[in-house]
């Protein structure tokens, strides 16, 4: 399958690093224009070195601006200009006990994880719909499906999203354009990775053996029984931002190694 995306504009939230980065990379080999995000102007600048360095001849502009507030999806929307793919991925995670999580935290998961694509969709998508094509993605997570219980507050932003992607798949019916829900399972991201660095150092095993290990303890119903790569997840976004899934919307992808036990 030859996926073509030249002539395509598209925007990636936190994609300087780990899933996002991916994602973008994927989508500028496949031709499309990108404009990166992150929080913060090095970590931008940086990200954009690399993948003009990675993919020689990619066309690719960053925006530094922290999506957790209104006053940052403005100035992304302002500076991005008319995108005909979005991909919702800005997100926090952390482990936190329901019983010591307090309206603080909950505030904070969900204006990052919920109303940053809210704002963003809304914004963009009407320009999608008029052009008669548009992609939307947002960035779920099997944890929406199967909720941790040491993770409650993350699972129900997770759960959200597939909510919003849904609805705006029917709002925007019929358009050619099309919104998607994409939901990882465990990934060996940059934060996964630090989060087993002590392990790491404690074992001297690779990474990716303490995160396997990791997965057969905390997620055992992973039939690959190990973490995904970025790179897998991202194969996943770039096919359905492509043409060639016109007629995907409105679904719930998972690239979870089979973590979710459920065949539909």
């Amino acid at each position: 399958m030859n996926i073509d995306l030249s002539g395509k504009r598209a925007l990636v939230t936190a994609s300087t690093g780990g899933i996002g980065y991916s994602i973008a990379k994927g989508l500028a080999q496949a031709g499309a224009t990108l404009v990166l995000n992150g929080r913060g102007n090095k970590s931008v600048s940086e990200a954009v070195t690399r993948l003009q360095a990675e993919v020689p001849g990619a066309s690719v502009s960053g925006v530094a601006a922290d999506l957790s507030n209104a006053q940052g999806a403005d100035a992304l929307v302002s500076a991005a200009g008319m995108v005909d793919v979005l991909v919702n991925n800005a997100g926090i995670y952390g482990m936190q006990d329901f019983f010591e999580t307090g309206d603080d935290v909950w505030d904070q998961y969900w204006a990052t994880n919920v109303m940053s694509g809210v704002r963003l969709s809304r914004a963009l998508l009407p320009a999608m719909v008029e052009k008669g094509w548009g992609r939307v993605v947002f960035i779920s997570s099997e944890s929406g499906l199967n909720i941790p219980v040491d993770m409650i507050h993350y699972g129900l932003s997770k759960t959200a999203q597939l909510a919003l992607s849904r609805g705006l798949a029917k709002r925007v019916a019929g358009s050619g354009v099309t919104v998607n829900s994409v939901l990882p399972g465990p990934t060996l991201s940059d934060g996964v990775a630090g989060m087993l660095q002590a392990e790491v150092e404690c074992t001297g095993k690779p990474v990716e053996e303490v995160a396997a290990d990791f997965v057969k303890e905390h997620r055992p119903t992973s039939i690959i029984q190990r973490v995904a790569t970025t790179e897998e997840v991202a194969n996943m976004v770039v096919y359905v931002c492509s043409p060639q899934a016109s007629a995907t919307t409105g679904a719930a992808l998972r690239v979870d190694g089979g973590v979710v036990d459920d065949i539909v």
